[in-house]
């Protein structure tokens, strides 16, 4: 199999989707491997170290999508991507259709075959293609939170921690998963009087066993949240739906209920936020304020440290590349059985239950579509 491993065009995003170790394993599997020129220099990764392990440069992002029978990234195509896309070809990325049905619709259009980072689920309910990236969007949620609560940046002027004698901010983390947890521990690190909300009981006697005594967990409802809405500090969005698009747990009239300078960090932009007044933003222009309270919505958050989070994610995508590339499609589905639950679209049909239902659109299984 050929794999294109073309430079991200996201606005400064920096990451890339096959490190130069693995684009050596995929050479040594028998495939060919594309790499567009300087596409990881933002990671630290040279075109002489792609070459030296095997990878052709290819001066430009026309050759790789002509030639690759699976493109490699990191995030969602852009229009221009989607127009060199041939029919037949393979992508595997972040998409979070059901974030968007222009996206949606004009990927179906190309006939090729989406598979979703995001959506890759084990039988025990996780998600290992989104997990590293999620445990560095938790720990920068608060990381970004606390910055912008400086009064300098329009925050209300609290430390996270607090000092002696002064009592510290108060975090709400609305959602018990992986970016919930890691900012929760984030949070209560830096001395923060932490809430943590879900739906899961289970998942909230867990968290109540293993995180420190100022991380509080409730059952996450609308009286919960309103209750803490007016002495949190920092929200955190870390609410997730797998394939479709998340709640809106706070609504704009909500947002009265907090105090001007109160920072949201909304890490569910990107399956179109559990906050009601979420859109997403960039990390050139991170935040916007409404009705007083700061938001902090850039999608693509993993981006500003490409480094960690090129080595996170390719920790953990490059053995499912390996089984498709080493098996095609429909044999990598029989062999892992996982890999049919990242096949979001395939040859013009959805074949994502949460992405069909965002949109109202017909479904149908992948198995189906792929035999």
């Amino acid at each position: 199999m050929i794999v294109g491993v073309p430079k991200e065009i996201k606005l400064q995003e920096s990451r890339v989707s096959v490190t130069p170790h693995g684009a050596s394993e995929l050479k040594e599997a028998g495939h060919t491997v594309l790499v567009e020129q300087s596409a990881g220099v933002g990671s630290g990764f040279t075109d002489e170290e792609y070459a030296a392990h095997g990878a052709e440069i290819c001066a430009g992002i026309e050759p790789v999508y002509s030639r690759s029978d699976m493109i490699v990234k990191v995030k969602e195509p852009s229009e221009r991507e989607i127009a060199l896309l041939r029919e037949g070809a393979i992508m595997f990325t972040y998409f979070h259709f059901a974030a968007s049905k222009e996206l949606t619709k004009g990927f179906l259009d190309t006939a090729a075959t989406g598979l979703a980072y995001e959506t890759l689920e084990l039988p025990n309910g996780s998600l290992p293609l989104l997990m590293p990236m999620s445990e560095v969007a938790g720990r920068m949620a608060v990381q970004e939170g606390a910055k912008y609560l400086e009064t300098r940046q329009g925050g209300k002027g609290v430390l996270l921690g607090g000092v002696p004698g002064v009592e510290p901010a108060t975090v709400m983390v609305l959602g018990g998963g992986v970016v919930g947890s890691n900012a929760a521990k984030i949070a209560s690190g830096l001395g923060a009087q932490v809430y943590v909300l879900d739906t899961n009981l289970e998942r909230l006697r867990y968290l109540d066993d293993t995180m420190p005594k100022n991380v509080i967990t409730l059952f996450s409802n609308r009286h919960n949240i309103t209750s803490l809405l007016p002495k949190t500090d920092l929200l955190v969005g870390a609410v997730l739906i797998v394939g479709s698009r998340a709640p809106n747990l706070v609504t704009k009239d909500m947002l009265s209920l907090m105090e001007e300078g109160t920072v949201v960090v909304d890490v569910a932009v990107d399956q179109g936020g559990c906050v009601e007044t979420s859109k997403p933003t960039s990390h050139e222009a991170p935040i916007y304020e409404v009705d007083g309270v700061i938001h902090y919505c850039v999608p693509n958050m993993p981006g500003a440290v490409p480094i960690t989070s090129t080595l996170a994610l390719t920790n953990s995508t490059l053995p499912y590349l390996l089984i498709v590339a080493n098996n095609g499609l429909a044999g990598a589905v029989e062999l892992r059985r996982e890999i049919a639950t990242a096949v979001n679209t395939c040859k013009g049909h959805i074949t994502h239950k949460g992405v069909a239902e965002a949109f109202d659109l017909d479904y149908r299984p992948p198995v189906s579509v792929l035999n």
